[in-house]
């Protein structure tokens, strides 16, 4: 006949089962959940995120379970939850294939802006793609844009890059061997490990994402970040050196790297300043732009 204190054991048994299983649960969410964004506010990826966006699990079993709500984001914290903007909220309206115009939104939900106006709404299919070159520090790093899939973010990375917007602007988060990225696209980032508003950057407006359907992360891909609310990408974005394969298909995938594959190799190689939470953080190796240009004419 079982005991009062077989029982304790018994329940204290079944506690510790349903401890590990909600453990194991969350590891799995995390490795779905995005961890790159940008953010419309210090958070914030990229809001709350990278980018940008850690993934906040562990700690006591009672409490909310904060890898269920972490995403990506560009900001400070990478390891808030990003949260949408008013902005946001109205939501910037995708493609418009009739009119071949874009809706790009003013962002007012806070953030470290370097404004630079609006791109044109109006834009053009052909060609079908166009060549970014990112002239770093490092040597160059050369991506295919697919401007036929991808219009409107092609269209505001060519204005930003005229606008010499990412000029002397720093790489600021390395992913690690988990989330195999490298996010740039902030401004104002010192990408030195302290800086507290790193990943908070942007251009002060917001648009849809495209190209979605079918998205793949893989090795080589340069995909948008943003928060986790939709309609938040902005100028920060993400290179891929690994897989990326767990994230969901959120991400405006907007070219294919080309050339400079061995750059991102041996910034990845060099590791990260100060490791986060998600062991995501500033690389070593630091990674600058000298200057962004975008060709082909249609």
């Amino acid at each position: 006949m079982a005991t009062g204190k077989d029982r304790q054991k018994q329940l204290a048994r079944e506690h510790h089962e349903r401890q590990l299983a909600r453990r194991l649960e969350r590891e799995q969410r995390a490795k779905r959940t995005a961890i790159i964004g940008s953010t419309v506010g210090v958070v914030v990826v990229v809001g709350g995120i990278v980018a940008a966006v850690a993934l906040l699990g562990g700690g006591d079993d009672s409490k909310t379970d904060a890898a269920t709500t972490a995403q990506p984001s560009t900001s400070a914290q990478d390891t808030a939850a990003p949260t949408a903007s008013a902005s946001a909220a109205a939501g910037p309206k995708p493609f418009d294939a009739k009119t071949s115009t874009c809706d790009y939104v003013a962002e007012k939900g806070g953030g470290v802006v370097k404004d630079v106006g609006l791109p044109p709404k109006k834009v053009k299919l052909k060609p079908a793609t166009k060549t970014m070159t990112l002239n770093t520090n490092l040597g160059d790093i050369e991506v295919t844009l697919d401007n036929a899939k991808a219009p409107c973010t092609v269209n505001s990375l060519a204005y930003l890059a005229e606008k010499k917007f990412y000029d002397g602007s720093k790489c600021h988060r390395l992913g690690s061997a988990q989330f195999p990225m490298l996010q740039c696209g902030d401004p104002q980032a010192k990408a030195d490990g302290k800086g507290e508003s790193d990943g908070a950057g942007g251009p002060g407006y917001v648009m849809a994402e495209e190209n979605l359907q079918g998205a793949s992360y893989k090795r080589g891909v340069m995909a948008m970040a943003k928060t986790q609310a939709p309609g938040t990408t902005g100028s920060q974005f993400f290179l891929i050196f690994g897989d990326l394969g767990q994230l969901p298909p959120d991400y405006t995938p907007v070219g294919t790297i080309t050339k400079g594959l061995d750059i991102l190799d041996k910034v990845n190689k060099a590791g990260v300043l100060t490791p986060g939470q998600d062991g995501t953080g500033a690389p070593k190796e630091t990674v600058e732009f000298k200057s962004v240009t975008i060709s082909g004419k249609s």
